[in-house]
């Protein structure tokens, strides 16, 4: 491993490395990064690092008890294995991603694939009327909600979080049928109904191991 980097430049090694902290601080790298405002595509220079080292950072993240997956339908590369980190997420910040999982369904099977965006209006509207989200939840929820979808690239948004309003456009990506799977949002939704949103943490097991 050691001979490989050391033929690389220094230019391209940092690169590298920038790429595996990447993978470990946000699960996933997309081929396309989508700019929230105009949704206009461009391409993702850590996705052509992956292509392009794929067989060293393969090895590389097995010894460290993590695979490198590569989802040609989604045009991802994603971590996995029980090398990487489970964590725990509020059950609000679950039930969030729950609702842009179904907003990102109606409107992909609604309208196709120019609409998906949505913003904060919307998703508190999928709460209201699914019953998962009727009390108000404090701004920390919401943006710790929101920061973990971003930092996993499950959404993207313009600017920062302070400066969000109910207009604001939201972009979701794909990937969110990564962590949250058709079968399982039914039985999820009855199950968030029935408990209360801010007592507890949950795990991250619908993330169908996005997460781990």
């Amino acid at each position: 491993m050691f001979d490989y980097l050391e033929g690389l430049s220094v230019t391209e090694t940092g690169k590298l490395q920038k790429t595996i902290a990447a993978l470990f601080r946000q699960t996933c790298i997309l081929q396309e990064k989508y700019d929230p405002v105009t949704l206009a595509p461009s391409d993702n220079e850590q996705y052509g690092i992956c292509v392009k080292h794929r067989p060293f950072l393969e090895a590389y993240l097995q010894v460290l008890g993590c695979e490198l997956v590569h989802d040609a339908t989604e045009h991802i590369f994603r971590l996995a294995g029980e090398g990487v980190l489970a964590r725990q997420i509020p059950k609000s910040a679950a039930i969030l991603i729950l609702l842009v999982k179904m907003i990102y369904r109606d409107k992909i099977m609604g309208d196709g694939l120019s609409a998906t965006a949505t913003n904060l209006a919307e998703i508190r509207e999928y709460g209201k009327n699914t019953n998962l989200l009727c009390a108000k939840l404090p701004d920390l929820e919401w943006n710790e909600a929101l920061g973990l979808m971003k930092r996993h690239q499950i959404i993207e948004y313009p600017g920062a979080l302070r400066d969000m309003d109910d207009t604001t456009p939201i972009y979701i990506y794909s990937t969110v049928n990564l962590y949250v799977s058709s079968a399982m949002l039914n039985e999820l939704m009855e199950q968030y109904k029935e408990e209360d949103v801010f007592s507890e943490t949950v795990e991250e097991d619908f993330y169908q191991d996005a997460f781990k």
